[in-house]
This record gives C-alpha cells, sequence and structure tokens, in this order.
C-alpha cells in the first residue's frame, strides 16, 4: 500500500508542476518538505488529516492516492516548438498516465479489449512523399475511409483503438504520441496551442504519421516532419477526391472556393493549396505566390473561412454511463473517475454528454 500511495503522491504533486519545497509551501508549512519526501519515498502513508490537506493543494480525491498505477509509457516524442522545461514534460506525462489508468480501468471493469492492429504493418520504411501517399492510402483502406471527407478524427482513432487526449500546456509543445504498456497506442494533444478545429485535425493525423509510419531513422528531424505533414495532408484529403473538387490542372485559385472546400473537407485553405502543389495540380510557382498573398493579407492564423465541428471523443463518458447503468460502478467511483466530487458529478452529470 505504501509504494501505491507513494506513487500516486509523486504523480499528484508533478501534475500540479510543484517541487516538493513548493508544495510545503501551498500547505502553508503544514509539513516539511523532509516528511513530504518520506511520502514520496513510501517510507510513511499520512494520515487522513494530512491527506485531506494534501487533497485541497493537489487538486485530487483522496481515492486517487490508492488507486493502483498500471500504466507504462513506452518511448515518448515530443513535437515541441521550443525546448520545454522539465517540469512541464513531467506534467504533461502524469496527466497523460492518470487519464489512461482511468480510462482503461473503465475498459477493464466494463470487459472491452483495446485490441489495436496497426493498418501499416509489414507496409515497409518511408523515406518520400509518393510512399507516404502509399501508406496514407493503405490506412484509408483499411480503415474503409474510401475518398470521403473524415467525419471525425479523434472518434475515427478512438474507433480504431488509439487513445487521444487533450491537454492544456505551454504553447511550446504541440502534440506527442507513445504505447502504452507496450501495446496500446497514444496520441496527446495541447488544446491550448491547437484551438481551431481545423488545426486539430491536422495535428491529430501529424501524430498518427508518428504513430504509423515507419520514417527511414537517417533521415533529420525536419524531413521527418515534412512527411507526418505529408500524411495529414493525404489523410485529410485524399488525391483523387482534391483532383476531383478542383480539377486535373489549374492556373488559378480562388480563396472562396478554397473556403467552400475547407468547410466540406476540414482542412485549412494553406494546407489544402500545399496539398494541390503536391499532387501536381498547381505549380509550385503559383503555390509560393499563393502563400505570399496569404502572407499580405495575415490570414496565416486566422483565415478567412473557419471550418466548424466537435473534434472530440465522447467514449469514455459514454462508457462511463454504461458502468453505471449496468450497476459495475457505484457513483462514487464514477465521480472518481471524473475527478470530481459526488456532488460535482452528480451537478455535471447531464452536461457530461
Amino acid at each position: 500500500m505504501s509504494s501505491i500511495f507513494a506513487e500516486r503522491f509523486r504523480s499528484a504533486r508533478l501534475l500540479r508542476g510543484l517541487s516538493l519545497q513548493e508544495l510545503a509551501d501551498e500547505l502553508l508549512n503544514k509539513v516539511s518538505r523532509q516528511a513530504l519526501h518520506k511520502y514520496e519515498k513510501g517510507d510513511v502513508i499520512p494520515n487522513s488529516e494530512m491527506i485531506g490537506y494534501l487533497c485541497d493543494v493537489l487538486k485530487v480525491r483522496p481515492d486517487f492516492f490508492f488507486r493502483e498505477m498500471k500504466i507504462e509509457l513506452g518511448e515518448i516524442a515530443f513535437r515541441k516548438l521550443d525546448k520545454l522545461p522539465a517540469k512541464e514534460e513531467n506534467r504533461i506525462i502524469e496527466e497523460t498516465k492518470d487519464y489512461l489508468s482511468r480510462y482503461l480501468e473503465l475498459e477493464e471493469i466494463i470487459g472491452i479489449g483495446s485490441d489495436f492492429i496497426n493498418p501499416l504493418a509489414g507496409f515497409g520504411e518511408v523515406s518520400t512523399l509518393e510512399q507516404v501517399e502509399e501508406a496514407a492510402n493503405e490506412v484509408r483502406k483499411k480503415w474503409k475511409l474510401g475518398t470521403d471527407p473524415i467525419a471525425n478524427t479523434v472518434e475515427l482513432l478512438e474507433d480504431n483503438h488509439i487513445k487521444v487526449i487533450e491537454i492544456e500546456a505551454e504553447v511550446g509543445f504541440d502534440g506527442m504520441q507513445t504505447l502504452v504498456n507496450g501495446k496500446i497506442p497514444v496520441i496527446a494533444i495541447n488544446i491550448s496551442r491547437v484551438k481551431k478545429d481545423d488545426r486539430k485535425r491536422f495535428t491529430v493525423m501529424h501524430e498518427l504519421g508518428h504513430l504509423l509510419l515507419t520514417i527511414a531513422r537517417d533521415l533529420p528531424d525536419n524531413e521527418k516532419e515534412k512527411l507526418c505533414h505529408y500524411f495529414a495532408g493525404a489523410m485529410l484529403f485524399h488525391a483523387d477526391a482534391i483532383k476531383k473538387e478542383l480539377g486535373q490542372s489549374r492556373n488559378k485559385l480562388l480563396i472562396q472556393e478554397l473556403g467552400v472546400l475547407k468547410e466540406e473537407y476540414g482542412i485549412s485553405i494553406q494546407a489544402m493549396v500545399m496539398r494541390a502543389m503536391h499532387v501536381g495540380i498547381i505549380s509550385k510557382s503559383y503555390c509560393k505566390n499563393f502563400f505570399a498573398y496569404i502572407r499580405e493579407q495575415n490570414w496565416q492564423v486566422e483565415e478567412p473561412y473557419d471550418f466548424t465541428s466537435n473534434e472530440k471523443s465522447k467514449r469514455f463518458k459514454q462508457l462511463l454511463f454504461r458502468a453505471l447503468a449496468e450497476d459495475l460502478i457505484s457513483l462514487s467511483k464514477a465521480a472518481g473517475f471524473n475527478n470530481k466530487t459526488v456532488a460535482e458529478f452528480k451537478a455535471d452529470a447531464y452536461s457530461l454528454v
């Protein structure tokens, strides 16, 4: 029991981004840094009064400290724009582990497996755009997507046993992916940075590329990123579909027609223009001029047309209510799965869906 508490206590502290001394300060020195260190080593389990104080500061329920962790993350591939502080990386990792521990326990209670089948198993190594295009087509084929727009990228991944987590983090972090317990793929995206739905869709597909593709190891990191960018574009807008919508060859594109297609396919105008260039619809020079026009209009971040959808998975919440309906968990347990008190869970129950 002491080892479980120690591990969970450390996880809660890292989730809040606090050092032992900072935690002692937050507790108004009701307990010393040295005593907190003993909690974290597993030498001592605090009494119920101190656990109450810890819950208040660390924003967790008492049962958090005694829920056994069954999560082992594999090698984590962060996609960073800048160097993230170690404290922030640790917080992201612990938040991922906490969410997954609740998710996988819920699946276990209901009796649902998480058998992921890699649609690119045996596909081989990729190092060119043509190979990535072929890989994206293979994924679409295995997942029975045809050439149609993808309605919801997050639901698509969850339906294929890939867990998707939304995390609020510093802007230097876009996303990451890893394997949990050696077999369950997980993607985390930073919703503090990825706010627009089209951006979220592209980020999810980009991270999927990192997860599924076997990219040649000798390629520099920027080339690997380009291949995953290409994969995202190919997943969101199939080559046959974009040629059907725009034609085989064009000398000019109107922002208005691209806006209409953005609303249908959920891909940004800028990514669409790059896709049109890659499949040979427009020339490189026209693509360059189009992006100069976008910069001139200051549309790099806020494009003139929006895409709105509900790019979220409701699977965890649906499973939670299923377990409640089948009397597999108590109301208190359901509240714990949501990191809420019973009163908070009851108040929010109708808004959770």
